[in-house]
This record gives structure tokens, sequence and C-alpha cells, in this order.
């Protein structure tokens, strides 16, 4: 029976292999180990030998060809043998594949080349620049072989129970047991600690908020060519207005965070710069006349976005009193489509989770996405001095097709101003 020369995964990664060179023609003889071609893998140029003497009948593969792995390249047959199943094309599969084992990816400064069979007269690849014989070989069927290959165990340590001390599939099976139950922890784990009980993993059911996030991001992420903005702000004198706003809220049970000091001041920016406060609309890009703030707020399923409309027209305490509302009805999930809907730009805050600084991913048609951090006490130095200030980080996500790296540095600008001295807003 003709032996069949297969295209190998000498590799873990090796998807097709390309025949460099034959170093035999058709009708040549060749002898058992001896080398029969060259092929490039992705990891390097591999050695093929012949596993059975014969005559190399048909090339199959001619050189500079690429065949996936597992596909025939070339025939051997005894000399004056019929091959009655002749292959006249690359494109036989090979069952089970032998992958190699890691150490054949070792780079050595000699000869490399691996050990693989997939059939009973298949080829083999040496492992040394010396031809392989049969002597010294483990007996083991194909199947063994690449099990044994796959788990990284050597076949001198099976003990054989096929025809002659063959070593076949329950063999390796067995001394892969024998391995596990050899190397595995005690009943109480590591360090005493009881090992863990019931399921290895748990499947969480998608709500339809999560469903939402995830669609949402998939059209953001990929299509929309992000950008990203940082400037460092100094938050002392908002923390001051912020501090003396409250004072006047308290008799009325009002408070304002840092956050409505935000929202406030990024709408009073984007009145100023429009540009920016528009939408990406396939066709033509949209300029919105009014300022409708999206607020990401935090709930159980993921985030949802409470929107914050004509917040360039409400006072602090106004937007304080809208957010805390729309907040609480998100996290009961109570909100109505036209209160988290319709938003032009949003601002996502992790300060409070002391997240000093981050980028967030845009929500189309949106052109902007600002990510706020948390605000923290850091040495400066002003004139000759170095000073304790509290500062905080923004980072602008931007839509490239929409707004310009000039367009979100002046937005930006705007911004910082405004927070660093409050009263810019009322401008």
């Amino acid at each position: 029976m003709a032996t069949k020369v297969h295209m190998e995964a000498l590799s873990p990664t090796m998807e097709e292999g390309q025949l460099v060179k034959w170093l035999k023609k058709e009708g040549d003889p060749v002898s058992k180990g001896e080398v029969l071609a060259e092929i490039e893998t992705d990891k390097a140029t591999m050695e093929l030998v012949a596993r059975r003497d014969g005559i190399l009948r048909e090339i199959l593969l001619p050189e500079g060809g690429v065949a996936p792995v597992g596909h025939v390249i070339a025939l051997i047959a005894a000399e004056g043998e019929e091959v009655s199943e002749p292959v006249s094309d690359v494109g036989e599969e090979v069952a089970g594949t032998l992958t190699p084992p890691a150490d054949a990816e070792m780079e050595s400064e000699g000869p490399e080349r691996l050990v693989t069979v997939v059939g009973e007269d298949s080829v083999v690849a040496s492992e040394t620049g010396a031809p392989v014989s049969g002597d010294g070989r483990v007996k083991a069927s194909p199947l063994a072989r690449r099990m044994a290959a796959q788990a990284g165990l050597a076949l001198v340590e099976v003990q054989g129970s096929g025809p002659g001390g063959r070593v076949v599939k329950r063999d390796v099976e067995g001394a892969l047991e024998d391995r596990a139950e050899a190397v595995s922890p005690s009943p109480t784990g590591f360090a005493g600690a009881p090992a863990p009980e019931g399921p290895d993993f748990e499947d969480v059911a998608l709500t339809q908020l999560r469903k939402t996030i995830a669609r949402r991001l998939a059209e953001s992420i990929g299509p929309v060519p992000h950008y990203f903005l940082t400037v460092h702000v100094n938050m002392e004198r908002t923390l001051e207005a912020r501090e003396r706003i409250n004072q006047v809220l308290e008799a009325h049970g009002g408070k304002v965070s840092v956050n409505d000091m935000i929202v406030r001041a990024t709408a009073a920016a984007l009145r100023l710069h429009p540009a920016v406060n528009s939408a990406w609309m396939g066709e033509f890009i949209r300029r919105h006349n009014r300022v409708h703030i999206g607020v990401a707020v935090a709930v159980e399923d993921g985030l949802i976005t409470p929107v914050v409309r004509d917040a360039d027209r409400k006072g602090v305490a106004e937007i304080a009193a809208v957010v805390k509302e729309l907040a609480a009805r998100a996290r009961e999930k109570r909100l109505m489509p036209e209160e988290y809907t319709g938003s032009t730009f949003t601002v996502s805050n992790l300060g409070m989770f002391d997240i000093e600084e981050f980028t967030g991913v845009i929500n189309p048609p949106e052109a902007g996405l600002l990510a706020v951090g948390a605000v923290e006490a850091q040495p400066v130095v002003e004139g000759n001095q170095v000073v304790i200030q509290r500062r905080m980080r923004m980072t602008m996500s931007c839509d490239h097709r929409v707004i310009d790296g000039a367009t979100g540095s002046h937005f930006l600008a705007t911004l910082k101003a405004m927070l660093e001295e409050p009263g810019v807003a009322l401008l």
C-alpha cells in the first residue's frame, strides 16, 4: 500500500506550510529515514524524512506551493507496486493531525527537526541531524503518539498493552490518569483551605439593558474613530464655591455634588462651542441648538444615562435635583424612554470610585463624552513654592469625524477655565 506524505502541523499555531525545496524528485528511490523535503512553517524550516523504503512515485505539491495542514503532498510506493487510489491533487485530509510537543518550538543552533507520525506508513522528521532508525523507536499507534505529544507525556514511560507491547490509546489514557492522581492536591486544597464546592462556572442570563449596552458599544468603539484629550484642572475654586452653595441650600434640604458642578460647567462650555454639541448622522453633521447632558449612572444591570435637558439653562441646584431624581428612578428601573434618550453630550464620572483617569466610549450619534476622575490633593509648583492643590483629570473622547483636535482642545480649555474660576460660567 502506498505511503501518503502529509503536510504536518509542526507547531501548535501552524495552519499551513510552504514547500521550500524537494530533496528528491519523482522516480527517485528513498530509504527509511532519508530526508525528502524542507517545509517552512510559521515557526521555522523543518525537514521531512521518509518512514519506509520505496520510490517517490508522485509529488503533489510543487516547490513554493502552500498546502493546509493534514493534506497529502506526495506518495511513496514500493518498486513495482501499483497505487490503486492515486491522488492527483492536494486535498486529502488526515484524521487527527499530530500536534508537536512544546519543546519542538525551542530554538537551537544546530539542525532542528521534529519527531511526528501521522499514519502507519507516513512521514517522520528527526529531532537531530542523523536519520531515524526503526530500532530505537517506541512502538505506538499514531493516535497514542498524538495524545502523548499533546499532553507532554514521554512514551518510554508508558507500558504498552497492544500487539507486541505496542502503546495504544488506552495505555496513554491510563498513564495520564496516574499522573493526574499523583499531582492532584489534597482534598483540603492549599494552605488548609477547603476545596471549592459546586459547579466550575455559572451562566448569567443577559438582561435587556445589558444586551442594549453590548449592542451600543459595538456600534461605537468599532465604527466611531475615537481619539482622546486629557487636561488637569485646579478644582480649588469649584470646591470652595460648592461649599458656599451648600451652606445656602442646607436650610432647604438641598445639596450639590462636584459632578453637578461639572455638568453645569460642561453645559455652559457646549453653548460656546456648538461644534462639540453635534452628532454624526452618516450623510451630514447635526449641530444641536439645545444642550441635553446625559449623566452616566451605575445600576445593578450595568450603566444608563438619564438626560438633563436644557442643562445650560438650569442652575446648579436645579441640575442637582434633576440628577438625584433621575438617578433614583434609574436604579429602580422606572425611567421613561424620553428620560434616557436624546442626549447631545455625555458626562461620566468615576471619581467617587477613586479612579484617577479613564477614557469613555462615545454614545452614538453623539460626538463627544467627558470622562471625569477623582479630585486629589497633589503637590504643584506655584511661583517658586510647592503647594498642595486639589486637582482633577478630565479626558474627552472625541469622534474625529465631527470634532477635530483643535476644536476639542478649545472646548476643554473653556471648560477648564470655568471650573478653575466658576464665575466665568456666568459670562
